[in-house]
């Protein structure tokens, strides 16, 4: 009996939809010829569309007995339609076989079990597609990046019941926008990119003739084409009152609006690199919040709760607990010849009054041609050698020319003090890359909008107030008996009570929080390689099916 109402549903929901009604059996029996066919022959298409689903979807179904999922007209079209919009995601809606299923929506509705059964495969597999983009991204990070660990998990999902789930939601657009980031910076990034292509629609905004810097005060041709620049790109308002060719100051609060969101020393002179920056087109810009989106939704699980994010290319370090922002500091990162790597790892314990082992690269490329001219340079800075066992070495025996080319035995310790490199706190996250969070005596360096003066790991300007924060422990180390530790001038190592996981991150824009955005330099080229991966065609990276950490 059950079995008849069923079908007799079926029959009830083509008739309403205007097509015609199919045996139920015969759909299913499709069904279950393409699913073995999925299973068999990788590259299975309909109508040209590959499906890429080819373990999901026969899951699924046979879960289902075979039987349909997409038995309401509406749910193709919101589907249809959650495709077109996922330009505001930054994606392609090429991806989830927008060209088929327009093709099916505005056909006649199919009448052949066989078309039936196409036309499902076809929409489950566009609603894959497009969730797992979402959640995860497109673009697979561990080719980006090899040594790639941040959450890329479908935690306790299973996959089946949570197809089932958006199928049977009310609304299909409430339960697929659920897979993307709930992130206010995903959030803003989104607005960015719907202003940005608004402005395109419009015609975008005109390129600045080169010539000498523009200055405040100044009266220049070129300073119309500067102020038709940035009312183009709802930099500054349209003024019918103003003199076009004057650099006035409500021009020059716009301009140094502009720098400052540029990442440009906000002087309000138009020089060599801020006439580079007024000339990238909004296509460029498009692009690069588009791929600053994807590398959101690669880390999206992993930023709750308590955190330390640091981003490479914005020159920032910011603490959250409990999701909420507590510090924030500017930093100094890898040269781009000694990049700073993009990582995950968990920050274990601090050291007040380090010494300084100088890591192997700086020793083999800087250290070594430095003493094979000058041995005086060891003594001057406090540095010692020591061999494996810690034991000091006497350095006036060594012929420092002949490692040069060679492996150096030895390692070389500079002691605690105020020209020690790492100043006075190091924070310890034991990680693969041996790179490092620490204070630097040289605080002169902070004051620089271009902060790439590192040999990989990171200084950080405001580095006592994160030690007070992370070892949380208002009585025995309190910010004063922090402090006092400190002027002993003694090595202490402790343990911190918030062993947060630092995320090493790389962001070339980010929403501002006051309906803007702001754009950095890409300091290492790495926008390149994620723009590629986005334009290219459709594949499905491995995830980790097991529970997220």
């Amino acid at each position: 009996m059950a079995r008849i109402l069923y079908h007799g549903m079926l029959a009830v929901a083509a008739a309403l939809a205007g097509g015609p009604v199919v045996a139920s059996d015969a759909v299913a029996e499709a069904l279950r010829a393409r699913i073995e066919q999925l299973r068999a022959a990788p590259g299975t298409s309909v109508d040209g569309a590959r499906i890429a689903s080819r373990s999901l979807i026969p899951e699924f179904y046979e879960r289902r007995g075979m039987r349909p999922a997409w038995t309401r007209p509406e749910q193709a079209r919101a589907l249809l339609e959650l495709i077109e919009a996922s330009t505001a995601h930054g994606l392609d809606p090429d991806d989830y076989h927008a060209p088929a299923l327009r093709w099916f929506r505005d056909a006649p509705a199919p009448s052949h079990a066989g078309s039936i059964a196409q036309r499902e495969l076809l929409l489950t597999d566009a609603l894959i597609r497009l969730a797992y983009h979402l959640h995860f991204g497109k673009v697979s990070p561990r080719e980006l990046y090899p040594g790639w660990n941040f959450t890329r998990s479908l935690g306790a999902i299973d996959p089946p019941e949570a197809l089932e789930a958006m199928l049977a939601a009310p609304r299909l657009e409430d339960a697929v926008e659920r897979f993307a980031p709930q992130l206010p910076a995903y959030r803003q990034l989104r607005e960015a990119l719907a202003r940005l292509r608004a402005i395109d629609a419009r015609g975008g905004w005109p390129q600045l003739p080169p010539g000498p810097s523009l200055k405040p005060g100044q009266r220049h041709a070129r300073v119309a084409a500067l102020r038709e620049r940035l009312v183009a790109g709802n930099e500054l308002a349209s003024g019918a009152d103003s003199d076009e060719t004057f650099f006035d100051t409500v021009l020059e609060a716009a301009m140094r609006r502009f720098q400052a969101r540029h990442g440009l020393e906000a002087d309000g002179v138009v020089g060599r690199h801020t006439l580079q920056a007024l000339n990238v087109g909004v296509a460029e810009r498009i692009d690069q919040v588009r791929v600053n989106l994807e590398r959101l939704r690669w880390v999206a699980q992993d930023l709750a709760g308590d955190y330390l994010i640091v981003d490479t290319a914005g020159f920032t370090a910011r603490l959250f607990l409990d999701g909420r922002l507590v510090w924030s500091s500017r930093t100094v990162v890898g040269r781009p010849y000694r990049e700073t790597p993009v990582f995950r790892a968990n920050l274990r314990y601090l050291v007040l009054n380090p010494s300084w082992e100088v890591p192997p690269t700086i020793l083999r490329e800087d250290i070594l041609p430095r003493l094979a001219r000058d041995p005086g340079y060891l003594a001057r800075n406090h540095m010692q050698v020591v061999d494996a066992a810690r034991r000091p070495v006497n350095a006036e025996r060594l012929r420092w020319t002949r490692y040069r080319a060679g492996g150096f035995p030895y390692q070389i310790v500079q002691a605690p003090g105020d020209d020690n490199p790492l100043g006075k706190i190091k924070f310890m996250l034991p990680n693969p890359h041996a790179v490092y969070l620490h204070d630097t005596p040289a605080q002169r360096l902070f004051e620089r909008n271009d902060r790439a003066f590192s040999s990989g790991c990171i200084r950080l300007e405001r580095a006592f107030e994160l030690a007070v924060l992370l070892l949380d422990d208002a009585v025995e180390w309190s910010a004063q008996e922090v402090q006092a530790a400190i002027a002993t001038g003694e090595t202490h190592t402790l343990s911190v009570k918030r062993q947060v996981p630092v995320l090493i991150l790389y962001f070339t824009a980010e929403g501002d929080g006051e309906g803007g955005v702001r754009f950095r330099p890409d300091l290492y080229g790495r926008d390149a390689s994620v723009l590629a991966g986005l334009r290219a065609p459709f594949r499905f990276a491995p995830v980790d099916r097991r529970r997220a950490r």
